[in-house]
């Protein structure tokens, strides 16, 4: 068990993406904050933590409100002591075109899944300073990031802003000892999007990946995993695409 001594924070880790990282962490032994705003989710992916052998807490959080992230890292400090590895895996994405894009839409997607980063890497990185910690930061990107969508303007200019907060914190913090690295997963089935799935788009994605159609949750694990370990001790400012190759295969 890699991890039966750390401390992990996985933000919007109630459902989907975030609840299968926290899970795999929990199977490893580590203690596992659960942050997210969904109480009753998080609650039972807390209690699933712990069955799977680790230690699961939900705190309650609002990425993109300073004073939340701030009351979910010290909750977490007063149960757990300390902090290893920070998730940020917390996003949002309705889709909506870009001519007609209400502006409060654009900054609510910004506000989640760029600002919601920055305010919880600087939240962790501040305790891993002051401590000496030589911790693990981790940001869940995406592979819109690279490649623009219609229907996704805003949400591929904050994942665009993920890798170059990830690679600008990896200069800051490495005097430090703080890895910071992303993952960029491409179509993941997940309870929040499995509607928009149409079996059209469904056969579009398994045309053009090479390993297999649409991942799977699961399919993340291993990657965060890796770059949490002492594995990827000498990795920071990495990108890693996790997308069945589909990325290269783009026609």
């Amino acid at each position: 068990m890699r991890f039966i001594d750390k401390v992990v924070i996985v933000t919007g880790s109630a459902r989907g993406i975030g609840q299968a990282i926290a899970l795999g962490f929990g199977k490893e032994g580590a203690s596992v904050v659960i942050a997210d705003i969904l109480e009753q989710q998080g609650n039972d992916t807390a209690r699933m933590v712990t069955e799977a052998g680790g230690q699961g807490l939900f705190v309650w959080v609002d990425v993109s409100n300073k004073v939340a992230v701030d009351g979910m890292l010290q909750r977490t400090l007063e149960v757990f002591g300390t902090i290893d590895v920070l998730v940020n895996n917390a996003g949002i994405c309705p889709f909506h075109d870009f001519l007609s894009m209400p502006e409060d839409l654009w900054d609510q997607v910004l506000a989640v899944n760029l600002k919601g980063n920055f305010l919880c890497s600087q939240a962790v990185a501040n305790v891993m300073v002051a401590r000496g910690i030589h911790g693990r930061i981790i940001s869940i990107g995406s592979i819109s990031s690279i490649v623009g969508g219609a229907q996704q303007t805003h949400y591929c200019a904050s994942k665009a802003g993920i890798n170059m907060l990830i690679a600008s914190m990896a200069i800051s913090l490495g005097p430090y000892g703080i890895t910071c690295n992303a993952v960029l997963p491409g179509p993941i089935a997940t309870d929040i999007n499995r509607e928009d799935l149409t079996p059209e788009k469904r056969e579009y994605f398994r045309q053009r990946t090479p390993i297999k159609g649409i991942g799977d949750p699961e399919d993340l694990i291993g990657p965060v995993l890796f770059f949490a370990s002492d594995a990827a001790a000498y990795c920071s400012g990495s990108r890693l695409v996790v997308d069945g190759g589909i990325l290269v295969n783009f026609q």
